[in-house]
């Protein structure tokens, strides 16, 4: 199914993401995950995978996005980045996974790295529009960063550079993780102004322990409100207060989110089931309502 085509029946989208583990010794953790979140019924999961992914990671990938869809019934989103890929590698995946029944792709660059450079795609925008010419039945979904790539001068230019995806052939978008959501709602305001029409879906993290926060800021570089840095202040040395806490800012963030008409939640569980689970469970009554 594509997915896109649920923006036309619902006013909000929630989706979950998880990630297949890094050895292959510990494949059955993701299972338990899934096996946990299926209670959930989000609309759709997303399954990574690193740049520059080994066949191996892959294949993984293209394995359980397949399971999600055939076990539990629910849509799958394949990520594929284009950093250090080729376009024949490319194809070969995207047959992999059209075989296996999965249609909707998130199409990423990747990090760069010293050894994942660019190699025939060198942005995002070049694989959206590769993978829709190659087989225009995949769905291809794009990312967009609240607060501006890092590498990018600046914000609007960002936003060109989004607007080239959208055009591309990107339906709809997923954010980056962020923590202020005025950060968020002057995005969409520049979007609009941007002719970028496309449904957008706010990306949630939940910060439930202390290194979680460090490698959240090295990863995307996300900023704090003053709300924010207090509780992780106030209960940096109390995990279970910590958790707690995260997990309500997460949940305040959501609704928050929706009573501006947000179209979409995609939360970043970081295959950590109770947390999904407590913060799907406190928004349900709300998503059931808006999309009465």
């Amino acid at each position: 199914m594509n997915i896109s085509r649920l923006f036309d029946s619902k006013k909000v989208i929630y989706s979950l993401e998880v990630f297949p583990p890094k050895k292959t010794t510990s494949i059955d953790t993701i299972y338990n995950t899934l096996y946990g979140l299926r209670g959930l019924r989000p609309d759709f999961i997303s399954v990574t995978y690193g740049a520059g992914g080994s066949p191996s990671q892959k294949q993984k990938t293209c394995e359980i996005a397949s399971m999600i869809r055939s076990e539990y019934g629910i849509e799958p989103v394949s990520h594929l980045t284009c950093v250090g890929s080729t376009k024949e590698s490319v194809r070969s995946f995207l047959d992999q996974l059209k075989a296996s029944g999965v249609s909707n792709v998130l199409a990423l660059r990747g990090d760069k790295t010293p050894e994942n450079d660019v190699i025939d795609f060198k942005h995002a925008d070049d694989l959206t529009r590769f993978i829709r010419e190659y087989d225009d039945s995949f769905n291809v979904i794009g990312a967009c960063y609240p607060e501006g790539h890092c590498e990018a001068a600046s914000l609007d230019e960002d936003i060109e550079n989004l607007k080239r995806k959208v055009d591309a052939g990107a339906t709809h978008l997923i954010s980056q993780l962020f923590f202020d959501n005025g950060q968020f709602y002057n995005f969409m305001d520049k979007v609009e102004k941007a002719g970028i029409r496309v449904p957008i879906e706010a990306g949630i993290m939940p910060v439930v322990n202390k290194s979680q926060i460090e490698r959240t800021v090295s990863m995307c570089g996300a900023s704090f409100p003053m709300k924010f840095s207090k509780m992780i202040n106030k209960y940096a040395d109390d995990p279970t207060a910590l958790k707690d806490a995260g997990i309500a800012f997460a949940t305040e963030q959501i609704i928050d989110l929706i009573n501006n008409d947000v179209r979409g939640i995609h939360l970043y569980t970081m295959n950590r089931v109770e947390v999904a689970t407590r913060i799907t469970e406190s928004i349900s009554n709300i998503l059931t309502s808006c999309n009465k």
